[in-house]
Formats: C-alpha cells, sequence, structure tokens
C-alpha cells in the first residue's frame, strides 16, 4: 500500500475520531435567518427609494453555539453571531460593521443559579423592546425600535449590544426574573463616549401576562464625548386569545444636552387563519426638537414553522418635514 495513501487514511481516522470526542462532549448548532423584500422607503424630508432589501422585518443574521454539561447542573456556553445584507452578500448591518456584531460570548448557566456570560451581548433595554411591540426586533418597521435605536436625537446612546461586556440572568422564580449588565470603558470607538454603562431588569411572564421594567444607564460610544443617556422602559403585553395587546411607555434622559424624550407605544397582533395582522404606533415627545410619530401595518403569513411571508405599509411623521414612510412584500426564512 502507497505510504502517502497510509498517512491519509491514519489522519482521516484521527480526525473522525477527534469529531466524535467532540460530538460526545457537546453539540454545536448552527442557524439564522434570511428577510428578503422589495419595496420603497422614504426618510422625513427625503426621496423615496426602491429596490431590493435585507433585513426589513428581521435583521438577517448567522449563528452558532453550543453548550457543554459540567455535571450537577452547571453547564458551559457560548454564541457566535454575525450580521449579513441577503441583497448584496455584504457583511454586517452596515459597511465598517464588526463581523460578529450580533452576539460574541461565553459563560456559564446553572439551573437554579442562572447564568453568566461576557463579551458582547445583547441590552436588557433592546431585548425588553423587540417583546413588548407587535413588530418584534425590525428596525425597518417597528416604530418603537426605530425610536428607541436609530432617530439621532432623542434615541438612546451606543448600539443594541455592548462590547467589553458582563451580564447576569436570574432563573425564573414562579415566572420572576432578574438581570443586570455592566460594559467596561476599554475600546471605546475614536476615544469619544468613554465612560462605562450599566443597567438592570426585571420581568414577568405567566399565563397570558408578560412584562418588563428596565434601566440603563449608556456612555460608551457615544456620538460626542461624554454624551450620557439614562433610559428607563415599562412594558407589558396580554393575550386575549383573540388579539394579543402590548405596551411601552419609555422615558430618555440626555444629561449632556438636558434633553428628555418621552416614547410611547401601543400595539397589536391579530390572528388570521395561518398568519396574523400587526400593527404598532409610537411617539416620540422630545423636550427640546421635533416630535415623530410613526404607525405600521402589516400582515404575516405562515408557509411552515420556519419560513413566512409579509406585507407591510409605514407612516413616519417628523415635525417640520414632508411625511416619510415605507412599504414592503417580502419573505423571512429561519434555519
Amino acid at each position: 500500500m502507497d505510504k502517502t495513501f497510509q498517512r491519509s487514511l491514519l489522519a482521516g481516522a484521527v480526525l473522525s475520531l477527534a469529531a466524535v470526542g467532540a460530538q460526545a462532549q457537546s453539540a454545536v448548532q448552527i442557524y439564522g435567518s434570511i428577510d428578503m423584500g422589495l419595496g420603497s422607503t422614504k426618510a422625513p424630508g427625503g426621496r423615496s427609494v426602491t429596490g431590493v432589501d435585507s433585513g426589513k422585518m428581521t435583521t438577517s443574521f448567522y449563528g452558532f453555539s453550543g453548550a457543554e454539561d459540567l455535571g450537577g447542573g452547571l453547564s458551559a456556553q457560548f454564541k457566535i453571531e454575525g450580521f449579513f445584507r441577503g441583497d448584496t452578500g455584504a457583511q454586517g448591518r452596515f459597511n465598517g460593521d464588526a463581523t460578529f456584531a450580533r452576539t460574541t460570548s461565553v459563560g456559564l448557566t446553572h439551573k437554579d443559579l442562572g447564568a453568566i456570560n461576557f463579551g458582547r451581548t445583547s441590552t436588557q433595554l433592546f431585548v425588553s423592546t423587540l417583546l413588548f411591540n407587535a413588530f418584534g426586533d425590525s428596525f425597518g418597521y417597528s416604530p418603537s425600535i426605530r425610536h428607541y435605536f436609530s432617530s439621532g436625537a432623542g434615541s438612546v446612546t451606543g448600539d443594541t449590544g455592548w462590547n467589553d461586556s458582563l451580564s447576569y440572568s436570574s432563573p425564573s422564580f414562579g415566572g420572576l426574573r432578574f438581570g443586570t449588565s455592566m460594559s467596561t470603558k476599554e475600546n471605546a470607538v475614536g476615544g469619544v463616549g468613554n465612560g462605562g454603562n450599566w443597567s438592570v431588569g426585571l420581568s414577568y411572564s405567566g399565563g397570558p401576562l408578560a412584562a418588563s421594567l428596565v434601566h440603563q444607564s449608556a456612555r460608551k460610544d457615544a456620538a460626542t464625548p461624554l454624551e450620557d443617556t439614562k433610559t428607563t422602559q415599562l412594558g407589558a403585553s396580554y393575550d386575549f386569545g383573540v388579539a394579543k395587546a402590548f405596551l411601552q411607555y419609555g422615558e430618555i434622559k440626555n444629561t449632556t444636552t438636558q434633553n428628555r424624550t418621552d416614547i410611547t407605544g401601543l400595539g397589536v397582533r391579530v390572528p388570521l387563519g395561518a398568519g396574523a395582522f400587526i400593527a404598532q404606533y409610537s411617539s416620540m415627545d422630545l423636550r427640546v426638537g421635533a416630535d415623530r410619530n410613526t404607525v405600521s401595518l402589516g400582515y404575516v403569513h405562515n408557509l411552515s414553522r420556519r419560513t413566512d411571508v409579509y406585507a407591510v405599509v409605514m407612516r413616519d411623521k417628523l415635525d417640520g418635514l414632508s411625511s416619510g414612510g415605507g412599504y414592503s412584500i417580502g419573505m423571512r426564512h429561519r434555519f
């Protein structure tokens, strides 16, 4: 038998054994979502842009995760998740976005003590915002997500995920959970906004009722030096069976500009056959600056547990400018 072939056979056997051993200890999951749509978008005071878009209903992403049982109810876990733009194949939500900007974390979880994670993790405010509005985490069409995170003046400081973070989430105590997180001052973008971040949150989920109360202080990765926003948000939902109602109220205080923003959101999700009608309204009232009112209406039809199609329209009004808005007809597939 040829020696080269023998070596290849031996190497293959070693790699196979290593893979089997690794699989016996832990399993790695590959998952994600791709969202593509055809539609038009117009910013208030701007011009309409029509085309194919990626991630208007759910930002397209891919991820890897795994866990290892350490015994005694303790497990090690990790997540590595990145965004992408399906219409161009580009990495990230925008040019310059980090490769794994969604989540990169490692940590420990215990069935009775909760979970602690290190790395880049989603903020408690972002999770609360997406849970208590009818459009979830849609940056394209959720009025709540847009007002809290992407409306410029009056929105919160920083991103929906924090770098250099440490987070803790408790187990459920009769439906009640507690969480806290912090982000250290290191590696602030451009050397500005280099203060640390911290947040605390309390949530409840039991039967048809769910609610949360979150407070965060964010200075890191701000647009200007030492910009500091303190945000408090109350969210709630109630499932009546024939419809699920959503309510949000939040206050953002910018201690740099001494401005304050009040954000109020109301939403509903009504099951219709294999899909659902969804509607969300949000008002953004600034003490100093132009107020904003946004409303979105849509229908989501499930083709399967992993695939759906949708149609959405939005009106976005900023005081002093012509109305903006948009529409999309699209498809999402989760893998």
